[in-house]
């Protein structure tokens, strides 16, 4: 029984891709003696799609369980995604594909953001979007922005 769940833990983890992040910066929430919770904005550049940044505002928690990395942060997250640039694809894109990835637990949960194709509008949409390896519902909270692509 420990080792598909195991093998699944590992498949989740392997599923996501590798964090190409910055963190911008962050703001203390609630004080706790091993580091306050807070909530903290990256910035996330996507990796086929040149010109365009997405931030991610998340919250992550303090004290002992987070200094430990043991802590599972909220699923509580916002994203906007914006031109920083000239638009331009790198290549044909999948329809739906995740693109940023980043770890709300130690092993157990995911925050995901999916890149999204509107052929018919020519708009890149990104989704954040929260899974857990060991429930079967993930999680209902989500946020969107999008992104149009001039030519």
């Amino acid at each position: 029984m420990i080792r598909p769940i195991l093998a699944a833990l590992i498949a989740c983890t392997l599923a996501t891709p590798a964090l190409a992040q910055t963190r911008i910066g962050s703001v203390n929430t609630t004080f706790r003696l091993l580091g306050d919770d807070k909530i903290v904005v990256d910035r996330y550049d996507d990796p086929k799609v040149d010109g365009v940044s997405c931030y991610m505002s998340r919250a992550e928690t303090g004290g002992l369980k987070g200094h430990l990395g043991l802590a599972t942060d909220p699923s509580r997250f916002s994203i906007a995604c914006r031109a920083t640039g000239p638009v331009s694809l790198k290549g044909k894109l999948p329809d739906n594909e995740v693109v940023f990835g980043a770890s709300a637990s130690w092993l157990f949960k995911q925050i995901r953001v999916s890149r999204i194709w509107d052929k018919d509008k020519r708009v890149l949409v990104y989704l954040v979007w929260s899974t857990q390896a060991l429930t079967p519902e993930g999680s209902p909270y989500n946020s969107v922005s999008a992104v149009a692509v001039d030519h």
